[in-house]
């Protein structure tokens, strides 16, 4: 009989360890000591069930030396519509492989998003929206994050509002310009975007602002 992968799996880095003996306990404790995550498992422990959603999948052909190379690379989302979002791309020769290696990129970027009511035509201090306004950039791509009122959903395209959707973010404006065909580029602006505004709003204490999916800080 196999074990469970969590119990055959023997950690390499000190906060796998940490994390199979019980010692860390929060993937929210993890990812606010700023330490990166270099094993999957990590997640897989301290984050079950995340949501995954898969964004793009290009057939790409590379020329060496020994004949023409042919891969699939996949766009992958995570998140758990609470709080926690990743975005992570990769390649393989099948598409199977190509989507599990970009899920695993994905959880491994996981990030945690702060939410609230930042909208001056809302006010409600619940978490369905984003508290301040983020910009991120990736490549050619800038978008812009903005609090939207109660009711209004997400205003965005396809892809960034995927990303929000898996942050659990309800309710937003966004507004890109560059290369935004290029799904990469939007995918990894939108995550910069979250990054940035959850910065901005944990340093200005904005009332109503709700941090990952322990709840975090909020305002009554």
């Amino acid at each position: 009989m196999e074990k469970p992968a969590q119990e055959s799996w023997e950690p390499k880095t000190a906060l796998g360890r940490e994390v199979k003996e019980g010692k860390v306990k929060s993937i929210s404790e993890v990812l606010r000591r700023g330490v990166p995550i270099k094993e999957p498992e990590i997640v897989e422990a301290l984050a079950p069930g995340l949501e995954e959603r898969i964004l793009a999948i290009n057939f790409v052909q590379r020329m060496h030396k020994s004949g023409r190379r042919n891969k699939y690379r996949v766009l992958v989302a995570v998140g758990n519509r609470d709080g926690l979002v990743g975005v992570g791309h990769n390649s393989a020769r099948e598409i199977r492989e190509a989507i599990r290696k970009a899920t695993l990129t994905a959880k491994m970027g996981l990030v945690e998003v702060a939410r609230g009511c930042g909208s001056w035509e809302c006010r409600c201090d619940r978490p369905h929206s984003v508290p301040v306004e983020g910009k991120g950039k990736y490549g050619s791509v800038e978008i812009t994050i903005k609090p939207a009122p109660r009711g209004l959903g997400l205003v965005a395209s396809e892809v960034p509002r995927a990303v929000l959707e898996l942050a659990g973010v309800k309710d937003a404006w966004t507004f890109s310009r560059g290369e935004t065909r290029t799904t990469i580029n939007l995918s990894m602006a939108t995550l910069q975007a979250l990054k940035n505004l959850t910065k901005v709003a944990f340093v200005g204490r904005k009332k109503g602002v709700q941090l990952g999916p322990t709840g975090g800080e909020t305002g009554g």
